[in-house]
């Protein structure tokens, strides 16, 4: 089983910016496809579940292209869709198999659904006899009630009432909405029993109105669909960001200091489940919002305080506060969370065994969960996540309770979020990435930083040159890239105590020779070097924080660095510092010559096709020419106590 290990934390600090939105994304891209016209959508997420809607729409003869980053463009079929005979696999992602079942069982053609043995757990029984109102002809190809289905062509009984359950999913609501104006009739659409998430349908009217298609509603129990309803395109759309993915970082404020800020969701979205900082102040966090950011501190006093809560209105949000309320006093309560039930997985019962696993006193119900908080966390628990991306993303959080915890399966984030841990580092262990030509005084300067800081240090350069070493003592040339790839996939290194080590034999003074400084340059030319060597750089990122040296730390390794730094110095001035370094080691050559290897090796390493040696856009210039090297690491210094001023180490 593939697990990650997160180290323990006790202090969260940063910005995010969120990925675009699952629910908003897949309405976004089934309206445009039904719809009249060309669509652009602007920073659609790129998931697991958006994959699937993706693969599912092509299939169904919908021409979709992909621009640049995050940029789609859907051409639409002004209704029901051209294809009239397919078999799609569609995962986990509910967000796609509900509103497609829907759309497809209107559309008179023959089509077979499935996904994943977990979506063949989840009902759809209340959506299927909805449609069978209506005159659709769906079948089980297995349990009653439960994908897989099979959708065979029907006469469609246009208009009347139609009833649909609402205690069970959302998603059952949104699918029949969303599918209705296919008709092209007037229907009303009467909810049975409580309807639950009511701000999900609150998204789905209000982005099918965006398409030209508005819905009255009396209260939240009967839908009326115009006449003659159609959807077009209105050109643009923009996903806004995740609001739940919104929650985890924000909890990570509220328990562990902050300030953290997400951006891309705020007071002007039209999420329901950024609601959920109104749960957190309940809790006694502080929170500040703006139109398009939202951002969580502890409270005052340093504790959050229990709540009990009716979560209808943020269903997948109050999962982390199930987490969160590890860290309040008192017993948290939460309610009306029978949805969970039927979700990625059974998320009352998995939520529960695995809060027990850090120790906690838990109690659940049908749609309840009680978390005592104030606990003195079981190091070392291992999490499992259930194939479910919440569980994955709001246990993260229990590290911050200054224990080491492992999360089994993390790659179920992909889902939603698939760069989540590298984001949720960036909070609790933030990088420094200080980048730089050779003998520009990066790794002086940066080793005195994270000494000064209290953080770890990683020199990547000495990854290299110790490749290059190794390489040699073998025999390798150093222009045979499969070969020195092999040797950084296994290679040997360990640092202890400021001493570098090569199979547990001293290495230090011997990766600083001009050999394995020239070496090592052509040894990073290489792309799968580069690749190899990649992981084992990140793997130093661990609370409270790293700072990094090298010439990719700000662009490749850690582009979400929190501090970015691009050191240099004029050619002369690195010649000089060279030269003095190799007198006070008693070896011997003329500054010509190094000049000469300092122009050579910049014009290498900024040449180079993989990660060449450049200043990021967003990293500050240091001109260390005229400096010393206390004034550079004061400069720096200066900056990380200005940004991350929760997660340094006062002197």
């Amino acid at each position: 089983m593939e697990f990650l290990d997160l180290p323990p934390a006790t202090h969260a600090v940063g910005s995010v910016r969120l990925p675009g939105s699952k629910s908003l994304s897949n309405r976004f891209l089934l309206l445009a496809a039904l719809a009249e016209g060309e669509t652009a959508i602007r920073d659609l997420l790129l998931s697991d579940d958006v994959e699937r809607m993706l693969e599912a729409l092509m299939a169904l003869g919908i021409d979709w292209r992909r621009g640049e980053d995050n940029d789609f463009q859907v051409s639409g079929a002004d209704g029901v869709f051209p294809v009239k005979q397919a078999e799609l696999f569609l995962g986990n992602a509910g967000t796609a198999f509900r509103p497609l079942t829907a759309a497809l069982a209107l559309s008179n053609g023959h089509y077979r659904l499935s996904g994943v043995p977990r979506m063949h757990e989840r009902p759809i029984g209340d959506l299927v006899d909805a449609l069978r109102q209506l005159g659709a002809d769906i079948r089980y190809l297995g349990n009653e009630g439960f994908p897989p289905l099979e959708i065979r062509p029907a006469a469609i009984r246009a208009g009347g009432r139609v009833t649909v359950r609402g205690e069970a999913s959302s998603q059952f609501l949104t699918a029949l909405l969303m599918a209705l104006p296919l008709t092209g009739a007037g229907t009303t659409v009467e909810v049975v029993g409580e309807l639950i998430s009511k701000p999900y349908i609150d998204i789905t009217l209000k982005l099918m109105a965006h398409f030209g298609v508005a819905v009255e509603r009396e209260g939240w129990r009967e839908f009326r669909l115009p006449a003659g309803a159609r959807y077009r395109s209105p050109g643009t759309v923009f996903v806004e960001g995740d609001a739940s993915s919104a929650s985890y970082f924000l909890a990570a404020g509220a328990i562990a200091g902050g300030p953290v800020r997400v951006e891309g969701v705020g007071r002007d979205s039209i999420q329901g489940d950024v609601r959920f900082a109104e749960a957190l102040a309940a809790m006694g966090a502080r929170i500040d919002m703006g139109p398009n950011w939202i951002e969580a501190r502890a409270p005052t006093d340093g504790h959050l305080k229990a709540i009990d809560l009716d979560c209808n209105h943020i269903p997948d949000a109050a999962m982390t506060l199930a987490v969160a309320a590890l860290f309040a006093e008192g017993t948290t309560r939460l309610r009306n969370i029978a949805s969970w039930r039927v979700k990625e997985t059974d998320r009352i019962a998995a939520m529960a065994a695995e809060l027990r696993k850090l120790g906690a006193t838990v109690e659940e119900g049908a749609d309840y969960i009680a978390v005592s908080g104030g606990l003195t966390f079981v190091p070392n628990a291992s999490i499992d996540t259930y194939d479910d991306h919440r569980m994955a993303m709001c246990f993260s959080l229990a590290c911050l309770g200054g224990v080491p915890l492992r999360i089994n399966d993390p790659q179920c984030v992909n889902k939603t979020f698939p760069e989540y841990f590298e984001r949720f580092a960036g909070l609790v262990a933030p990088v420094i990435a200080i980048d730089g030509p050779s003998a520009s005084g990066k790794g002086t300067v940066a080793a005195r930083v994270a000494a000064r800081l209290g953080f770890h240090y990683l020199d990547s350069g000495a990854l290299y040159r110790l490749v290059a070493l190794a390489a040699i003592r073998a025999g390798v040339p150093l222009e045979d890239g499969p070969a020195l790839a092999r040797i950084a996939e296994t290679l040997p290194a360990s640092f202890e105590d400021g001493r570098i080590l090569l199979a547990g034999e001293e290495a230090t003074e011997a990766i600083r020779s001009e050999a394995c400084s020239a070496g090592s340059s052509k040894v990073a030319a290489h792309p799968a070097v580069r690749a190899a060597l990649l992981g084992r750089q990140r793997a130093y990122r661990q609370a409270p924080g790293l700072v990094a040296e090298g010439r990719d730390m700000g662009s490749v390794v850690f582009p979400d660095a929190s501090i970015k730094v691009f050191l240099t110095a004029t050619v002369g001035a690195r010649a000089e510092r060279r030269h003095k370094q190799l007198i006070d080691k008693g070896m011997s050559v003329s500054i010509d010559t190094l000049l000469r290897d300092l122009r050579e090796r910049d014009a290498r390493d900024s040449a180079r096709s993989v990660a060449p040696l450049q200043k990021c856009a967003d990293a500050e210039l240091l001109d260390t020419t005229a400096m010393t090297v206390e004034e550079a690491v004061e400069w720096v210094v200066a900056r990380a106590r200005q940004r991350l001023p929760q997660a340094v180490a006062r002197p």
